[in-house]
């Protein structure tokens, strides 16, 4: 029987293990059929403990999920007090955030401080801390869009399955207990208190795995140059500090029969001053079993699979142990070569094995990461890494050194390399049989390495797979989730064409500086990922149908993510003069719609029915549009109000829709019940805000739509909402 055991490589039980995983946590029919073919291959080869292994894993799996399960629904009603977990506490602004436990459970805790003081307390808070209030415990939020963030799974992945949003704090209550969650947050106070920005960003990010906040911004260009990893703590990191221990404590005079017991308790001391991430323990349980590479990696996939269960369904826990797999497996193909020729290849073979799973979660790819990567890489860890650490080592005996000139010339540098790489190229998402394809063609190509023939039948493969999963077949038309706001997006097969009716946009109200948070639009969580996942690099027409900030404000936000080749705007809108400065700061080419405007697209054009009535850029002058696409009629009004809808009926008599975006929102303002009996629409889609302070839809305007007996479909409670065309038909798809 051992004999038997010793036959089965460990990395084939793990890969095993991963696919029963995903079929017990995220099951699909690509996992199932994977799952069933791997373990006939497994019994052809007369592994036959694979057997009893599974049935324990597959029991492991399932006790995990099964108790998910039962901490998401026994959950308190009502909470009165939690206590915080120093490290994870993040200021930005006026916005507190942090995460908090309470018998037992494990809460994400939000606030809004009321003061300059309330916030500096907060930033300076270094002990365990206790708070009473009164506030709302809510479940979080699920997916709101397709291909969108779930903050629900999310949460559960870390067992958070409520959070609190606090109106008032009764009393606080600090102690002095210690432990190594207040040490890492004493370290990061330190940082942030005793270097400036953004070096202390840096040091906190490099050091112990934490960015705060105000590192969006500069962190947006990293993410988009394809670098962000670099202060995902892992590998080098680990490397570096385990090197450097053992050095210290050879030269104490400790044995090197101890020295591998004394690793074990420095390496359980980094990964909790690093915030316990799962690639810091990844690499570290890499560091500490001495086992070849892929016998090293299969033991801790099982180790991380025991310590922390959930790993694998977050983004980072997928690719931290995919990138160790794919250096596991590459490692003796690249042996001989040399020097750059060597780096070169190993990053161009990791970059290309990781990049299915990249698409799949961040839908962008950045062809010069691969020497960005080279470069900045050694700057990080070989410069950077070293110099940050010593500076903090002496600033705490009172040797205080201000190198942040030197981080200031780091993102001059980045802005300057952004700009002529600022725009990445955007890959879709893939669906599960196309990812499955892609991750067995670049396979083949690694298989056959230095087989020049080969490597070009399979290279022009998976360019062909990329253009399939970055081109849609079926033509569509989403009204996007974007919140209290409207747009929506009208895509061609095969991304021939694609238009955009407005972006959505946030009013901004009134602030003090110390209150102003740095945080990303509503574009940039919503309509920009959507529209990635669609594979859209370019929009041919954006449509801003009038000057709101819920329909335009986040056009700039857009324009800096994704092209825009041309803008239509309406002439009352010109004169808004902040609006026009906006279109100035865009520098994209701007149309003036005129009446009888028309815009080809799908099987027919998108017609402009009115390009406003009050000549102000305001509600009523919104431009409206019409389409008879696939022998399907599509009004799309803007927050055009009753006014204007009269002024429609006198222009269009005979107007006739049979899908109708609602105008305003669902406001009582619009939707005239003589409007709505005349035009005859049979679905109507309502863009709006879930629980907006504005009570859209108003139930008056819901009661006209039922009376004339329109399906009514609204992002609010079904997410974004999509009609796609399939043979010959349209067909409704909801997020919820």
């Amino acid at each position: 029987m051992s004999c038997v055991l010793n036959k089965i490589p460990l990395i084939f039980l793990a890969y095993l293990s991963v696919i029963l995983y995903f079929l017990i946590f995220n099951f699909n029919l690509i996992c199932l059929i994977l799952f069933i073919f791997s373990s006939l291959l497994a019994l052809y080869r007369k592994y036959y403990l694979v057997i009893p292994f599974l049935l324990v894993m597959g029991s492991f799996f399932l006790v995990v999920k099964m108790d998910t399960i039962k901490n998401s629904g026994n959950q308190p009603t009502t909470l009165s007090k939690i206590t915080m977990i120093p490290d994870t506490i993040q200021v930005n602004g006026d916005l507190l955030s942090f995460q908090g436990k309470e018998r037992g459970q494990n809460y994400q805790v939000y606030e809004t401080l009321k003061s300059k003081k309330e916030q500096k307390f907060y930033q300076n808070l270094s002990q365990n801390c206790q708070l009473s209030f009164t506030g709302n415990l809510q479940i979080p939020e699920k997916q709101r869009n397709f291909n969108g963030f779930d903050n629900q799974k999310y949460l559960a992945s870390q067992n958070i399955y409520r959070q609190i949003t606090i109106d008032k704090i009764n009393k606080i209550v600090l102690n002095d207990t210690f432990d190594l969650h207040v040490l890492r947050r004493k370290a990061i106070v330190w940082s942030q208190t005793h270097f400036p920005k953004p070096m202390n960003d840096y040091m906190t990010g490099l050091l112990f795995g934490f960015l705060s906040k105000d590192f969006n911004q500069i962190g947006d260009i990293y993410s988009s140059l394809g670098i962000i990893h670099l202060f995902a703590l892992s590998g080098m990191q680990v490397n570096f500090f385990i090197d450097w221990f053992r050095r210290i404590i050879l030269r104490l005079g400790i044995t090197r029969e101890k020295l591998n017991i004394w690793q074990i308790p420095f390496s359980i001391f980094y990964a909790f001053m690093t915030g316990f991430s799962v690639s810091v323990l990844r690499a570290l349980f890499q560091k500490n079993i001495r086992l070849n590479p892929l016998d090293n990696l299969a033991v801790t996939t099982f180790l991380l699979m025991i310590v922390s269960p959930k790993f694998l369904l977050t983004t980072g826990g997928q690719l931290t142990l995919f990138y160790a797999f794919v250096i596991s497996m590459i490692n003796h193909k690249i042996s001989e070569l040399k020097g750059i020729r060597k780096l070169l290849t190993e990053s161009s073979v990791i970059s290309l094995s990781v990049l299915p799973l990249l698409i799949l979660d961040f839908h962008i790819f950045q062809p010069f990461s691969i020497l960005l990567t080279i470069g900045f890489g050694f700057l990080f860890d070989v410069i950077l890494l070293p110099l940050l650490l010593g500076t903090f080592l002496l600033s705490l005996i009172g040797y205080n050194f201000n190198i942040n000139h030197i981080f200031q010339i780091l993102e001059w540098l980045i802005h300057e390399v952004d700009l002529p790489l600022h725009y990445p190229l955007v890959l879709g998402n893939p669906r599960p049989i196309e990812l499955l394809i892609l991750f067995f063609l670049i396979g083949l190509l690694i298989d056959n390495l230095f087989k020049k023939r080969r490597q070009i039948i399979f290279a022009g493969l998976i360019v062909c797979s990329f253009f399939i999963c970055k081109n849609p077949v079926y033509p569509s038309i989403t009204a996007v989730d974007i919140g209290q706001g409207d747009s929506i997006f009208l895509q061609d097969k095969f991304n021939k064409k694609t238009i955009l009716i407005d972006t959505g946009g946030r009013l901004a109200l009134p602030q003090e500086s110390w209150q102003k948070p740095q945080s990303q639009t509503n574009a940039e969580k919503t309509l920009i990922p959507y529209l990635e996942s669609v594979g859209v690099s370019q929009i041919d027409q954006l449509i801003l149908t009038h000057t709101d900030a819920d329909h335009v404000g986040d056009f700039l936000n857009l324009a800096d993510k994704i092209k825009i080749k041309e803008i239509w705007v309406s002439p009352g809108e010109l004169t808004n003069n902040h609006f026009v400065e906006k279109l100035k700061k865009a520098n994209i080419a701007i149309h003036i719609s005129k009446v009888g405007d028309k815009i080809p697209i799908f099987d027919s054009a998108l017609q402009v029915l009115s390009n406003g009535y009050t000549g102000k850029g305001d509600n009523n002058d919104s431009i409206v549009t019409y389409g008879n696409f696939y022998h399907t009629k599509f009004l799309f009004t803007g927050d055009l109000e009753q006014e204007g809808e009269k002024e429609l009926l006198k222009n269009y008599p005979k107007l006739k829709v049979d899908v109708l975006k609602v105008g305003h929102h669902g406001s009582k303002t619009s939707s005239n019940p003589d409007f709505i009996k005349e035009i005859n629409p049979k679905l109507a889609l309502i863009s709006v805000g879930e629980k907006n302070r504005y009570g859209h839809p108003n139930q008056e305007t819901l009661e006209t739509l039922k009376k004339n007996q329109i399906r009514i479909l609204r992002t609010d409670q079904k997410g974004a909402l999509k009609l796609m065309q399939i043979n010959q038909q349209w067909r409704i798809q909801t997020v919820r």
